[in-house]
């Protein structure tokens, strides 16, 4: 027996009711891409969350520094909201700008360069070499392809720094030894960059860089695949308008940290309890 219409209609309701929000009204898929730095899984899943109220589906990928860039110039992503520039990833802009378009900056005053703890009595990296014991003569930094290891490679030749070792690890583990070295008072010198909630756990200071090897005042821009201004109009203007601060930034970072909160979670709370930055962002047109 054929089941009656009322009985199919029913079905459809149900089926229709059972979908997430998401599902139910998307708009379609955009991608995300990303390097797993602290400061970008913050932003990418503050993207992610404000792009589903808008009513999209949301795929974010981690990869490395070339990849997030290239990922984005051959169009398997569309946006990234991780670049970092001026100079720290600006060899990436040179490389990939005819196949991009940046939509400039999202967050403005980061800073990169080699930080130790406030205990550490020296205030310049032009002191390193007469303190090479105290700090083992190494240099903890992240992965490779990040912007801040590049120019610690140069800051290595500027400074005459060959005797450091420039120790090659992640984010996670140089945090880690960061820690390690402060619950002891041990000297330790890392890659250091604004934002990062580190400056909220510990009480830390940039080396002085006469030689203005790193960025001082930079920038993360937003960068997405050509066409998707044609192509997704409406998460053009979303990823144009995100734009905020630091001190923003860096709490939700904090809130990551603490009892290892999920980063998705700790987005959607934090675009919660800031509804008036929500409706910047997903209005028509914000003045930057």
């Amino acid at each position: 027996m054929l089941p009656s219409l009322g009985r199919i209609l029913g079905i459809i309701i149900f089926i229709y009711s059972s979908l997430s929000p998401v599902q139910a009204a998307s708009k379609g898929v955009v991608k995300l891409v990303y390097v797993e730095w602290s400061s970008e899984v913050v932003s990418t899943n503050i993207v992610k969350a404000l792009l589903e109220q808008a009513g999209y589906e949301v795929q974010i990928t981690a990869t490395n520094t070339l990849g997030m860039w290239q990922s984005v110039a051959n169009g398997t992503a569309d946006a990234t909201v991780g670049a970092w520039l001026d100079n720290t990833q600006g060899q990436y802009l040179n490389l990939f700008g005819d196949k991009i378009e940046s939509l400039g900056a999202n967050l403005e005053g980061t800073r990169v360069g080699l930080v130790v703890p406030e205990y550490v009595n020296i205030n310049s990296i032009e002191e390193l070499n007469a303190n090479i014991d105290k700090f083992g003569g190494k240099i903890i930094g992240i992965d490779p392809g990040a912007g801040v290891m590049g120019r610690t490679v140069q800051a290595r030749h500027a400074y005459a720094l060959k005797n450091y070792h420039l120790a090659l690890s992640s984010e996670v583990a140089m945090t880690q030894a960061l820690s390690d070295a402060v619950d002891t008072k041990r000297w330790i010198v890392v890659t250091g960059w604004v934002p990062h909630w580190m400056f909220l756990r510990w009480k830390l200071k940039f080396l002085k860089d006469p030689k203005k090897v790193y960025d001082y005042n930079g920038f993360i821009a937003t960068v997405v695949r050509k066409g998707l201004a044609q192509q997704q109009p409406e998460v053009y203007r979303i990823l144009d308008n995100f734009y905020w601060s630091v001190e923003e930034m860096q709490k939700v970072m904090f809130w990551n940290v603490e009892n290892y909160a999920d980063p998705y979670k700790t987005a959607q709370r934090w675009l919660k309890e800031n509804p008036e930055r929500v409706k910047q962002w997903l209005e028509p047109k914000l003045v930057k």
